[in-house]
């Protein structure tokens, strides 16, 4: 007789078990999930940590080469400057713009210029021009005028 209550309760306990493992393994499943859920969000903040450092880096590249960039167009800026206060400076002390022959010529063409002037102004001031009338109409006088259309 014992060993026919050890059967039964040994069944009974195979279906309790059997029940028992059926509720508790849905919460199980849940939790199985719920880690692999939390284990992807935790892979994917540390490649969005990698992503942002690697960003980082690369802008502080982009910044350290426009730095030097900008050092380059300071020193080049700086150079330039000194080079115009030479020009200045050689340019006032007498250096030429044009060479002599060049001067030579422009003063040449410069006098025979003032040459043809001269001359067509003296011809030019005998005569009134051809825009003035010869007979004044006396418009501009300061007389009074006879008023034709009076009622």
């Amino acid at each position: 007789m014992n060993v026919v209550i050890a059967l039964i309760v040994f069944i009974a306990g195979a279906i309790g078990g059997f029940f028992a493992t059926r509720l508790l393994s849905s919460t199980s499943q849940e939790q199985r999930k719920l880690a692999e859920q939390v284990n992807k969000s935790e892979a994917a903040l540390d490649q969005y940590k990698l992503d942002v450092a690697e960003h980082l880096s690369s802008s502080a590249k982009l910044l350290d080469q426009m730095n030097s960039t900008c050092q380059t167009a300071m020193k080049q800026m700086q150079e330039s400057t000194q080079l115009l206060q030479k020009a200045t400076t050689v340019e006032a002390e007498g250096m030429p713009f044009f060479s002599a022959e060049t001067q030579q010529q422009l003063a040449q063409t410069a006098t025979l210029r003032h040459q043809k002037r001269d001359s067509e102004n003296v011809e030019a001031m005998t005569e009134p021009p051809l825009d003035y009338s010869n007979d004044p109409s006396g418009l501009f006088v300061d007389q009074k005028q006879k008023v034709t259309t009076a009622e």
